[in-house]
C-alpha cells in the first residue's frame, strides 16, 4: 500500500527503483555509449508520462562522497535534458570510470554536455530551446 508523499514531493520523482524496471531496460533497450556514460533507453509504451530516470554507479566511481556527487550531476543534468526524449521513455545512465573525473574537472556543465550527446543518438528525440542567458 501506498501513502501519500509529504506536501511539496512528487510521487516517485520519475525514477526507475525496482530491479526489474532496470532488467527490463538493459534486457530489451538499446544502449547509446559515450567515453565516460552509458545510456540505456526503452520505451515503455503506452504511457505519456514524463521519462523516468535509473542510475547506475558503481564503486570504481570512488568512494560514497564521489559516487553521491556523480548521482546529483546525472539527475539535474537529466531534469534539465529529459524533455528531449520522447513521452513514456526508461532510460538507466551507466557511470563509467572516467565520469568522476568529468565531474571534478568540467562539473555539471561536462555531465551534461555527455549525457546531451548520448540523448541525440536516440531515436526520437527532439530538440529543445533554451534561453543562453539562464543559470546553469
Amino acid at each position: 500500500m501506498r501513502f501519500a508523499p509529504a506536501s511539496g514531493a512528487r510521487p516517485g520523482r520519475g525514477r526507475l527503483s525496482r530491479s526489474a524496471e532496470f532488467d527490463r531496460v538493459f534486457r530489451h533497450g538499446r544502449s547509446h555509449a559515450g567515453r565516460d556514460l552509458v545510456l540505456y533507453v526503452f520505451p515503455r509504451g503506452g504511457e505519456e508520462s514524463a521519462p523516468r530516470l535509473g542510475l547506475s554507479v558503481s564503486r570504481k566511481i570512488g568512494g560514497a562522497v564521489e559516487r553521491n556527487r556523480v548521482k546529483r550531476m546525472l539527475r539535474e543534468a537529466f531534469a534539465d535534458e529529459s524533455g528531449r526524449l520522447p513521452p513514456g521513455t526508461d532510460a538507466v545512465v551507466v557511470a563509467r570510470p572516467g565520469a568522476r573525473e568529468l565531474a571534478e574537472r568540467e562539473g555539471l556543465a561536462g555531465i551534461q554536455a555527455a549525457l546531451v550527446e548520448l540523448i541525440a543518438k536516440v531515436p526520437g528525440t527532439h530538440e529543445i530551446k533554451t534561453n543562453a542567458g539562464m543559470a546553469s
